[in-house]
């Protein structure tokens, strides 16, 4: 009878709670140990998905970069031989609209990078700033 009453007051056995503390312990040990080997598998093989994928776009870029290359080189050699004329004059008049598209493509980025970016964040961040200040002061003047 002894025995059954200090069984039903300590259900987890002869074990005391320092050794219960230490099987919790040791148990969430493993299981983040076990999740932690997990990501670390599961990251290389993103690694190598991303270094992949980043290369068939580097790849894909450089191959539309070559084939715009060949299309406006097509474009003055056709455009010359319609016309008549050297392939040369078409060939900087071709380069003159480009440098022209350019110039007006940085003049749009220009305008938007002056426009500042994250308004609202920075002005709650302003606001955050002043009420630590102000924060800040009030405690100075209660001591």
């Amino acid at each position: 009878m002894i025995s059954e009453s200090t069984r039903s007051r300590n259900p987890a056995g002869h074990a005391g709670l320092l050794e219960n503390v230490l099987a919790l312990v040791s148990a969430l040990a493993a299981f983040f140990e076990s999740r932690f080997v997990l990501v670390a598998e599961e990251s290389k093989a993103a690694l190598v998905q991303v270094l992949i994928l980043a290369g068939c776009v580097v790849l894909a870029l450089l191959l539309c970069a070559l084939g715009y290359v060949f299309l406006i080189t097509g474009a003055v050699v056709g455009v010359a031989h319609l016309v008549g004329i050297s392939w040369h004059w078409i060939a900087l008049a071709a380069a003159g609209v480009h440098f022209l598209v350019a110039l007006v493509l940085l003049l749009v980025a220009r305008s938007r990078i002056t426009k500042p970016l994250f308004r609202a964040t920075m002005a709650e961040l302003r606001k955050d700033r002043e009420w630590l200040k102000n924060l800040d002061a009030t405690n100075q003047s209660t001591n």
